[in-house]
């Protein structure tokens, strides 16, 4: 059986950027294992499989694999997968729920003259921040100064709607941009904080565009470097939130990401506090479509 896939840039409305995705949409019947070797073939940080909902009521249940495991819940994954679904519907929808092994994942469509353009999620679950870290740790293993990783705003720390990363505010822009991660010591250290990556970002050189600068580092899969991460790109707007000294807070972020790397994204973030609570938190972005096509799978008939 043919299977039908779409290759999407994820956090861009350019030619050249991004988060490449890999949709296959005709998931029904594919094994795990089929899955997670689909996946491997594709090589993209993410790829997802659409399947029918759980729920009747749901739009889609969506599978989220790296060439090596699977994930309970990912940003891009899910901007690109509803804005492909999107444009194959035949009545472009506003609206659409995600089944995922997180729990249900809710997400909103933008339409310009009813062609689906951006999406934004909501977080799945409630915000978890977790232990932290040593800056002069973070700093000695991105080969940066000791005064580059801040502790003002935050101590570097775990954060996780579902995808667990570390988060660690430097100084300058300078400092991130020549962040180089010694894989012997990140490692370790995010299996001693059990997150899947070490998101670092800073607010100098905000500008009329962008409000933060990132680069998230893991060392997985052969990949080092992640062009965009939406699910840690929400649980930073969540931080934030979370740590503001205010009982109501209204957290709004443009992150620039990729920028180091060649595929300049852009995730638009926001995080809502009342009464000293966290209410609500969303990302989204744009995607641009880049191909499309079939493949068969071997031992199919």
């Amino acid at each position: 059986m043919q299977r039908r896939f779409v290759v999407i840039d994820v956090f861009t409305d350019k030619g050249a950027g991004g988060n490449p995705l890999a949709v296959v949409l005709d998931a029904q019947g594919l094994s795990t294992p089929q899955m997670q070797t689909i996946a491997k073939g594709f090589n993209f940080s993410e790829t997802t499989f659409v399947l029918p909902p759980i729920e009747p009521a749901h739009t889609a249940q969506v599978r989220i694999f790296t060439p090596t495991m699977e994930l309970p819940f990912a940003g891009h994954p899910n901007i690109g997968t509803a804005l492909v679904l999107a444009k194959r519907a035949g009545k472009p929808p506003v609206s659409m729920v995600f089944d995922e092994a997180v729990g249900p994942v809710a997400i909103s469509i933008s339409l310009s003259n009813f062609r689906p353009v951006a999406a934004e999620l909501a977080a799945p679950q409630p915000f978890i921040r977790g232990i932290n870290a040593d800056p002069g740790k973070i700093a000695s293993l991105l080969e940066i100064g000791p005064k580059d990783v801040l502790v003002g705003t935050h101590r570097p720390g775990m954060g996780s709607f579902g995808a667990p990363f570390l988060f660690a505010e430097l100084s300058t822009r300078d400092a991130l941009r020549i962040a180089r991660p010694d894989p012997s010591r990140l490692i370790p250290l995010l299996r001693m904080t059990e997150t899947l990556g070490l998101f670092v970002y800073t607010k100098d050189g905000a500008n009329a565009e962008h409000d933060v600068h990132a680069r998230m580092f893991f060392q997985a899969d052969g990949i080092v470097e992640d062009p965009a991460t939406g699910s840690a790109a929400i649980a930073l707007a969540a931080l934030l939130a979370t740590v503001s000294p205010m009982g109501r807070a209204e957290v709004a972020l443009r992150i620039a990401q990729g920028e180091d790397m060649g595929r300049p994204s852009l995730m638009v973030a926001r995080a809502l506090k009342r009464a000293g609570k966290l209410v609500s938190a969303h990302v989204g972005g744009a995607g641009v479509e880049k191909t499309q096509g079939m493949f068969p799978l071997v031992g199919e008939g």
